[in-house]
């Protein structure tokens, strides 16, 4: 990207930062409401005719998402002013942001299924622009186009759930399938639907085995991964299941799939991320493990369970977005975000320093945080599953252990050890840059000493919007002696002896992971390179140049696929009656029929040319002594100019010789299929013609045409006016292809003179 300056630009970038402040203000004051009254709704009509309504409900779950994106949006806005200071595009950047945060913002509100669908493909489509921000690089529109194809797909499998629900429950409204509950988990397409929507939140939120993505979109700027990747797009998916967990979870499919996936995610990518050097590579991976750990816990029925994964949402939320923002804030000064290359900048940063150290504390759980809150809870969770607790046990005691490594790392790689001397001249951030870290960071501690106050107005509303249980919702800074302090203090005592041998476990995974033969990255490029292929192949066999093989393939296509169809499905056949035609009609039909066999038998251009002309105005004719003279005059002026056309191209062209002539066989399979198609189409109209047609529609632009269109020609009325968007649209595809027949010839001309 370029560089250039303008202060003035930075200021009006900056006072954008008053729309995620005002929607963090306007979800505060819902806070009370919502806790006492229950939902805010708000209703449009959007498209009536299919019964979607444009509806939004803001309940506990909607609220805190809201709080979240717009806390995070607002810090980033400011944090991107200083970081992108001087680049191009930074409008652009800017636009991008906040319509990414409106589109998240109408995903977690949204109680209309296609609504909800529409803002989850807009959040696709806008982390698709942001990814890919700094376009010039082939790194970066590779990203791109990997988070796109993967949450696309997955945004489909969405689509296809969607309205499987609608069809069995006859509503579209997430509200409207409260109580259908049972009956969904009773039906046979319950395992279609929960696989469509499992595939549609694993690939959001990067599980396995779709967790490859999210790394590889470490390559946007630093600001669009703390808001993208830490606390909105992607909890997009752990949003969705939260949403229909009361509708299709509780079942052994639920519980086991999200489960495993997620043990093996959290897990996973824990492991990945001791492998790492590159800052952002390492916070990448234990977000992986953050997700991981959320879509296991929801994967539960338990109280406990549910409340750690809303706990946990909030947690990381608060300490990941800090710690990409120090991240940027590292590299924005020193010009590097290798970990070999960087240390001793505490002194140079006291700031960013104190922050890091906060969020780090928060990711690694220590007491007196709020990550040891959410660790606590955490812990309390697996243990009161009824089925799998050793799995969510191990995991969850595996995979804080090895981010508590991590947070070590970060910390003492970073910000203490000996200065490089390369950096002896880098100073502290701007104020804009660290403040979003140290605030975050500074909530990281309130919250962990005050996490009742959370507990009340936060995580109990978020949890009991989707799981109704009696239960009591409470966090706690000490329960007691018990299981999970004990488990908390093992996870501290694993995570430092993975600190102590880090180096060791970096130099192994880095070895190892090059070598494992087979990778969810190498399936996702194998599958690239695969449709790509056949593409190549299907482009050498059926788009090869030549037009006649164009119309022979359409043409077979349709009367095999036709006639099929008809065959096989169809018992009574319409009965080959000769009409009863007069003398006028017999000589047209002799005519028409003499002209066909004219262009079929001639070699002369000219003649053929004719013909053709004779062939288009006889079928006016027809269309004109059975009362249609709009369609007879539409007939005659398009032929006319087909007729025109053709006779300017054709006579252009050099004559064919004899060797150039199709050969017997080619022509015969021609015949053939040309005589197929027109016993086809006959039978097809013979047999509609057979049928007594309903006349409601007729009945309906009969009564409607005058009265509604004001127009007394109802085929003028129908095209004009009840099909307009169709017309329109095939007005633009004929005056679009006109424009390209006329660049053409114009470029044809240009070459010759």
């Amino acid at each position: 990207m370029h560089k250039t300056g303008n202060h003035l630009s930075d200021w009006i970038a900056r006072s954008t930062a008053l729309l995620p402040l005002f929607i963090f203000t306007y979800a505060a004051t819902l806070v009370m409401p919502v806790m006492s009254d229950g939902p805010v709704r708000l209703g449009l009509p959007w498209v009536p005719g299919l019964d979607i309504s444009l509806t939004f409900s803001i309940d506990g779950l909607s609220l805190l998402f809201m709080l979240i994106i717009s806390a995070v949006g607002f810090f980033v806005t400011l944090y991107s002013v200083n970081y992108l200071h001087g680049y191009h595009h930074t409008g652009r950047f800017f636009l991008f942001l906040h319509a990414f945060m409106l589109s998240m913002l109408g995903l977690v509100t949204a109680d209309n299924m296609m609504a909800l669908f529409v803002f989850w493909e807009l959040t696709t489509i806008f982390s698709y622009l942001l990814i890919g921000f700094e376009h010039e690089a082939e790194t970066s529109r590779h990203s791109a186009r990997q988070a796109l194809l993967v949450t696309g797909a997955g945004g489909l499998a969405l689509l296809a759930a969607f309205l499987l629900l609608q069809i069995i429950t006859g509503t579209a409204d997430i509200s409207g399938l409260t109580g259908w509950d049972g009956q969904l988990r009773s039906h046979p397409l319950y395992e279609a639907i929960f696989v469509l929507i499992a595939i549609g939140a694993f690939t959001k939120s990067a599980q396995f085995p779709f967790h490859f993505w999210l790394p590889h979109a470490m390559a946007a700027p630093t600001p669009i991964s703390a808001f993208l990747h830490s606390a909105t797009m992607v909890k997009g998916g752990i949003y969705l299941l939260a949403r229909f967990h009361p509708i299709l979870g509780g079942t052994p499919a639920w519980t086991a799939t999200l489960m495993i996936t997620g043990a093996l995610t959290a897990v996973g990518a824990a492991v990945l991320a001791m492998g790492q050097s590159d800052l952002k590579k390492i916070l990448a991976y234990t977000t992986l493990t953050a997700l991981g750990i959320m879509t296991m816990f929801l994967g539960g029925a338990s109280t406990p369970s549910l409340t750690a994964a809303m706990t946990f949402l909030l947690v990381h939320s608060l300490y990941k977005s800090g710690l990409f923002l120090m991240a940027g804030i590292v590299d924005h000064q020193t010009g590097t975000r290798q970990l070999e290359n960087l240390g001793g900048l505490c002194t140079r940063m006291p700031f960013t320093a104190c922050s890091s150290v906060a969020a780090c504390l928060s990711m690694a759980g220590f007491p007196l945080f709020f990550g040891f809150i959410g660790k606590e809870i955490m812990y309390k969770g697996a243990l009161a599953e009824t089925m799998c607790p050793q799995l969510a046990v191990s995991a969850a005691v595996l995979a804080n252990a090895l981010m508590t490594a991590v947070a070590g790392i970060l910390v003492v790689r970073v910000f203490w050890g000996r200065p490089r001397p390369e950096h002896a001249a880098v100073k502290e951030a701007s104020v804009f840059m660290w403040c979003g870290p140290v605030v975050l960071g500074g909530i990281g501690i309130v919250f962990g000493i005050i996490p009742e106050w959370v507990g009340h107005w936060l995580v109990a509303p978020a949890v009991r919007a989707f799981h109704v249980s009696s239960e009591h919702i409470k966090l706690e800074l000490f329960h007691g002696i018990n299981m999970p302090l004990l488990l908390s203090l093992l996870t501290i005592t694993m995570g430092a002896c993975f600190f102590l041998f880090h180096r060791s476990l970096y130099r192994l995974l880095k070895g190892t992971v090059k070598h494992l033969p087979i990778t969810s990255g190498r399936v996702y490029n194998g599958i690239i390179v695969g449709v790509a292929r056949l593409g190549y192949l299907q482009i050498r066999l059926l788009q090869n140049g030549s037009l006649h093989r164009y119309l022979f393939i359409v043409l077979a296509t349709f009367l095999t696929v036709v006639g099929y169809t008809w065959l096989r499905w169809t018992d009574v056949f319409p009965a080959w009656e000769l009409p009863a035609l007069s003398i006028r009609e017999w000589l047209l039909i002799a005519l028409i029929t003499a002209s066909v066999i004219t262009v079929l038998a001639t070699r002369t251009l000219l003649l053929a040319i004719c013909a053709l002309g004779v062939i288009g105005t006889g079928l006016a004719i027809v269309f004109l002594s059975y009362g249609a003279p709009d369609v007879a005059l539409t007939q005659l002026l398009v032929e006319t100019l087909t007729v025109v056309i053709v006779s300017v191209i054709l006579l252009r062209l050099p004559a064919l010789k004899r060797s150039e002539h199709p050969k017997r066989i080619k022509r015969l399979m021609d015949a053939i299929l040309a005589g197929g198609v027109g016993v086809l189409v006959t039978s097809l109209l013979l047999a509609v013609l057979a049928v007594n047609p309903s006349h409601s529609l007729t009945a309906f632009f009969e009564q409607n045409s005058y009265l509604a269109a004001h127009g007394k020609n109802i085929v003028n009325v129908i095209l004009v006016d009840f099909r307009s968007l169709d017309t329109m649209g095939e007005i633009i595809v004929v005056a679009t292809a006109g424009l390209a027949g006329f660049a053409l010839i114009k470029q044809q001309r240009r070459k010759h003179k």
